[in-house]
Formats: C-alpha cells, sequence, structure tokens
C-alpha cells in the first residue's frame, strides 16, 4: 500500500474524531480545573489542527510534489475551526462561542503549514 493512502485514512479518522470532539455537549466534558487554569483546552486545539493540516498536506504530497495546495489547506482548517466555534455556539448544548479557541485553531494550521515547509523544502 502506498504512503499517502495511510495518511489518507489517519486523516479521515483524525477529521472525524476531532468532529466528534469538538461537538459533544458541554455537560459531557469532564470538569478538571487543571485544564482550564492552564488553559490546556487550547493546546489540544493546536494539536487537533495541527494534525489535520499535517495529515492532510501528507495525504496529497504524493499528487502534488511542489505542495502548492498547502496553502489552502491551511485556509480551510482555519475556516473550519471558525465554523465549528458557530455550531458550538448555535447547535451544540452547553458549549460556547469562544475566539481564543479560532485563534488556537489558527496557530495548529500555522505550524503545520511551517513544519511541512520545513520538511519538505528545508525552509527555516
Amino acid at each position: 500500500m502506498k504512503p499517502h493512502i495511510h495518511y489518507t485514512w489517519a486523516f479521515i479518522a483524525w477529521l472525524v474524531g476531532t468532529t466528534i470532539l469538538l461537538c459533544l455537549p458541554g455537560n459531557d466534558l469532564p470538569d478538571i480545573g487543571w485544564v482550564e487554569k492552564w488553559h490546556v483546552d487550547k493546546l489540544i486545539h493546536i494539536t487537533l489542527f495541527f494534525g489535520l493540516v499535517f495529515l492532510y498536506a501528507n495525504c496529497i504530497k504524493h499528487y502534488d510534489k511542489r505542495m502548492k495546495r498547502i496553502r489552502w489547506i491551511v485556509v480551510a482548517g482555519i475556516l473550519y475551526g471558525i465554523a465549528i466555534e458557530f455550531v458550538q455556539k448555535y447547535f451544540i448544548p452547553h458549549r460556547s462561542f469562544d475566539v481564543d479557541d479560532m485563534i488556537a485553531d489558527a496557530i495548529g494550521c500555522i505550524l503545520a503549514w511551517f513544519w511541512q515547509r520545513k520538511k519538505w523544502w528545508g525552509v527555516v
């Protein structure tokens, strides 16, 4: 099996898992005080969105050797993060709209972009 196929399945699983986690009702989430105190939830957002961009970029690397599309992947990831916040606000009980979460999502997407640039192009 070609490596990009593994990344495709990993991306699909990551996207589904991320969507499920971000769409859980607020009262289904554990109440852990130190998570809020240390803003660990922002690190979780960064990690989730880093994974989305990283895995999808690896899916298309096989087809797009020069990685011209990665900017659009980053933009799509950021838009997905914004959309999820609106979904949480209007459709998920006990969840709220949080601009800081959108910023953390965008940071994760951008970090993955920098990681890919360094990894494939040797750009620092």
